[in-house]
């Protein structure tokens, strides 16, 4: 996960030129959206923290030990003195909180626009939060809220294939294990199977590894021919050792190659050539790990990557707002990263169905005692959002919401 450290949250974006775009200033003529906004003031900023179970245990990757069973995520949510109540994920727990001053008091049309989303960056970490606060008090689903009536409808794939064929250790499960999550996956909705390969970084020797890799590709291939295959690579390979992967591979298409080594130019450009070289036509996706914004940008627009994955807490909600209509310009495609909990699949749900210009959307497949999840529905592989207020989310811990 990319989250922003805690340390750095509130000052990341000064001098963002993507959040330049954004920031507000002087007098301006509110919407009627904005005049039923100024009638609310933020009276409590509480935080906490939310419980989400994977359906199996997921293993390792390219770079990372097992990743367990599930995982957390701190929220805040915020109430106001109408008795109107958001609530979302926070980016920077630590920080966010000392920034709960600048917010309490507020109108929230001063913290946030229809049109833009948060108005200052001094508001970022409490981005989601203000969004599904809007889209409450507006009586909107966020979509609509961004201006989108019926949102667009985008394909999700299954984020989690993991290394799950070398577990447990001492008796691993072999191939069979990933045929059986794909199988799990498939019953669930999802058309698309993201796999994760590399496992000769770390895990297995080089050439073991390699040989590995390319027989579950295979493997999926052969038992689910009517699901697009996508490939992870966590940055586990030289763009040497990716192309006797793509040439082990044989003639499988594959919908998208992400992260096959750390993003630069040099490799993308080997990469690319290889590709074009031999009749290839697949989609190259970076931008999850460590992301340099400036250097993404520009692959995109030499076209050596094709699709940004920049995460959607770790970059921000609004930042996305922002960054969409730039990636359009240069015809680079969106699928903003998602991984550990399907509160940020279904963020981008709504990221998506009002903006467009997404490929396809991370799954992240959880239950929770804490949020009701059960408005959001996949259908032939589709993430569909519900046209409920804010998000469409409850947060059910302690009956807050």
């Amino acid at each position: 996960m990319n989250a922003i450290k805690d340390t750095v949250v509130a000052g990341c974006f000064l001098s963002h030129p993507v959040f330049a775009q954004v920031a507000l200033s002087g007098p301006r003529r509110w919407s009627q959206g904005e005049n039923e906004l100024a009638y609310h003031t933020i009276a409590k900023v509480a935080f906490d923290r939310v419980e989400l179970k994977w359906p199996r245990k997921v293993g390792k990757n390219a770079r990372l030990d097992v990743h367990g069973d599930g995982s957390s995520a701190d929220v805040c949510i915020i109430t106001t003195d109408k008795g109107a109540i958001g609530w979302g994920m926070v980016r920077g727990r630590k920080n966010a909180g000392e920034l709960v001053s600048k917010l309490s008091g507020k109108k929230v049309s001063e913290v946030f626009s229809p049109q833009a989303g948060v108005t200052d960056l001094a508001y970022l970490p409490f981005d989601i939060a203000l969004h599904d606060l809007a889209g409450i008090i507006l009586e909107k689903p966020v979509y609509a809220l961004m201006g989108r009536e019926t949102p667009l409808v985008t394909d999700c794939y299954s984020g989690m294939i993991y290394f799950d064929d070398l577990e447990p250790e001492g008796n691993p499960a072999g191939i069979d294990k990933i045929l059986e999550e794909c199988r799990y996956d498939y019953d669930f909705g999802y058309r698309q199977f993201k796999l994760k390969i590399g496992r000769g970084n770390k895990w297995m020797p080089k050439n073991q590894g390699l040989k590995r890799d390319i027989e579950v590709t295979k493997a999926v291939a052969r038992h689910f021919p009517q699901c697009a295959i996508l490939v992870d690579g966590n940055n586990g390979f030289t763009a040497a050792e990716f192309i006797r992967y793509m040439e082990g591979i044989g003639d499988i298409a594959l919908f998208w190659i992400e992260e096959p080594f750390h993003e630069t130019e040099a490799d993308y450009r080997q990469l690319k050539d290889w590709l074009v070289a031999n009749n290839i036509s697949t989609l190259l996706a970076d931008g999850e790990h460590d992301p340099d914004e400036a250097l993404l940008r520009d692959l995109a627009k030499k076209k050596l990557i094709d699709v940004h994955l920049t995460d959607i807490i770790g970059y921000g909600f609004t930042p996305w707002r922002r960054l969409m209509p730039e990636l359009q310009k240069t015809g680079t495609l969106a699928s903003p990263h998602a991984w550990g909990t399907l509160l940020k699949t279904h963020y981008i749900a709504h990221l998506a169905g009002a903006l467009g210009n997404t490929v396809t959307i991370e799954g992240v497949t959880c239950t929770s005692d804490d949020v009701d999840l059960s408005g959001y529905k996949l259908e032939n592989g589709k993430l569909i959002p519900p046209p409920t207020p804010g998000f469409g989310m409850r947060l059910l811990k302690n009956g807050m919401i």
